[in-house]
């Protein structure tokens, strides 16, 4: 089974190397990966020499997408979350231009490039929203949920894992005598992409982890329901699949 799943870690990284293509755009060099946005184009990020270093940076694309699309994040709610989630993988955002940009050396030039496009994916997660149909953001209402059952959490915990790479969840539940540790991710668009992105993720995590530990998605079901092919594909990876219409039934193990 471990050599299975390393061969899948394996191939996963070398899925990254093949898809990855370079550009030349004046200083700048143009970085196209194979992660896809929401208009499954994919993510594009820019990189030069800084000093002894690089900076890389999103060129401003993913803050101002999002507010063409009617996302504003002119709240302080919003403005929090989005430090918030920026803290986490060690991305800043420069407040004149929006750019979401990050420093690197040649040491850890890799893991900051990680960084960088998954604090792109996270915060097109949180924040794309149509202002008209959705009342507020999906973590929001999961925290409210927690909180109102009196449910014990961490919230934001990064976890390095077997690649080296760091990685981070929503919220982690402490183990308890009858529970281990629980790990829980809210998702806010159960497709294709972000499972695959989650079973990455604890896939590459969950050795690092107490041996009982266990992985939950919490799915938005609420503008859509979740794809049953969604559901089989996290759950072979040992996750499992928490509708939000289903939450209830899940709230003594995660209240334990």
């Amino acid at each position: 089974m471990r050599d299975e799943i390393q061969q899948l870690v394996d191939r996963y990284v070398k899925w990254l190397q093949d898809r990855t293509t370079l550009r030349d755009v004046r200083d700048w060099v143009e970085i196209t990966t194979p992660y896809l946005d929401r208009h499954n184009d994919h993510l594009q990020i820019y990189a030069k020499k800084a000093g002894h270093g690089f900076v890389l940076t999103d060129d401003s694309y993913t803050i101002n997408d999002l507010e063409l699309q009617g996302c504003k994040l002119d709240s302080p709610k919003r403005q929090t979350l989005l430090r918030q989630t920026l803290n986490g993988f060690g991305v800043r955002m420069n407040d004149s231009t929006s750019a979401l940009e990050v420093n690197a050396s040649s040491d850890n030039f890799p893991s900051k490039k990680h960084s960088l496009i998954q604090a792109m994916l996270a915060v097109n997660d949180l924040f794309y929203l149509a202002t008209p149909t959705v009342a507020s953001l999906f973590y929001e209402d999961v925290v409210a949920w927690l909180n109102a059952e009196d449910i014990r959490y961490t919230e934001r915990v990064k976890f390095t894992g077997k690649s080296g790479y760091d990685h981070l969840f929503d919220f982690v539940i402490p183990k308890s005598r009858s529970q281990p540790e629980r790990v829980l991710q809210a998702v806010s668009r159960a497709n294709k992409e972000s499972a695959e992105r989650l079973m990455f993720d604890w896939l590459d995590t969950k050795d690092v982890r107490p041996p009982d530990s266990k992985m939950y998605a919490i799915l938005n079901d609420g503008d859509q329901s979740v794809p049953q092919g969604v559901r089989d594909a996290i759950s072979n990876y040992g996750i499992v699949p928490v509708a939000w219409s289903e939450r209830k039934a899940f709230k003594a193990e995660l209240a334990a």
